[in-house]
């Protein structure tokens, strides 16, 4: 569990990043943290691993204060991917990067290199073994940080936007691995201005603006919300969008994403059909 209470942060600029916030990720939690550029998301999270501390407030790891441990203790249980792949790697090959972490933290040689083929494996980088990261593109680069952290298995996974550099195929495996490591038991929260992937996955989501948070509730509830989208500059699902524009017919106007849609659309044309 993640407990932050009360939180501040500033920068050295004097730019009050985050102002007295507060927020509980449970075990198992899927969470979609949402604003616009400023909004203090990428601090926040940031908190989680002991990356940042707060200047004033708390945050706690599984009952544990970020204040007294190290951020390479935390990384174990919480792993984060950096939204800028180049800012996490450094290894001369692909295969070097993602076996780092594991061989930082005590894992045997023949657990390295099962879970470094697993992890290559999994996003597609197995033919990259020996190349250079840098080499990769910068959606291969992304999918390399992410096998690099999922390698050690942590137990929180913060993705900060990672479908940018996403075409539309990786953007659905990314979100159907999403969906499946949160089915496992593993809590991930999800940086991202994204809200077509947001829409489809339906996570719950912590909207913020000028380093608070504005609300905290189910997809459907909060992207849905006219006020709640203006005030944190976010613009509504083109589902929402499109619905709301066929109110007249009777449809809901609270659909955000094509599956949602389609059932819908469906059950009114057979409504229709009838004598």
């Amino acid at each position: 569990m993640i407990e932050v209470k009360g939180v501040c942060f500033a920068y050295p600029t004097g730019v009050e990043a985050l102002k007295e916030v507060s927020l509980e990720i449970r075990d198992g939690d899927f969470v979609a943290i949402m604003g616009s550029n400023g909004a203090g998301k990428t601090t926040l999270v940031k908190h989680f691993n002991g990356l940042l501390k707060p200047a004033s407030g708390e945050v706690f790891v599984d009952g544990v204060s970020t204040r007294s441990v190290s951020t390479a203790s935390l990384a174990r249980e919480v792993g984060f991917v950096f939204q800028n792949p180049d800012h996490q790697l450094f290894c001369e090959t692909v295969e070097e990067e993602v076996a780092y972490a594991l061989k930082n933290f005590g894992f045997e040689e023949g657990i390295v290199k099962s879970r470094v083929t697993w992890a290559l494996n999994l996003l597609g980088l197995t033919q990259y073994r020996q190349t250079s990261p840098f080499m990769l593109s910068g959606g291969e680069r992304k999918r390399l940080a992410l096998a690099s952290v999922l390698a050690w298995d942590p137990q929180v996974v913060v993705l900060d936007e990672p479908t940018i550099g996403q075409d539309y195929e990786q953007k659905e495996k990314l979100r159907q691995f999403i969906v499946q490591l949160n089915a496992q038991g593993k809590t991930v929260v999800v940086v991202t201005h994204d809200v077509e992937f947001v829409a489809d996955c339906g996570p719950r989501i912590v909207l913020m603006a000028e380093g608070k948070i504005v609300a905290d509730g189910d997809a459907k509830e909060i992207l849905t919300n006219k006020e709640l989208t203006f005030k944190a500059s976010i613009v509504p699902p083109q589902m929402t969008q499109i619905f709301v524009g066929l109110a007249d017919f009777g449809l809901p106007t609270d659909v955000i994403n094509v599956h949602e849609a389609r059932r819908i659309l469906l059950g009114f044309l057979k409504e229709e059909e009838k004598p």
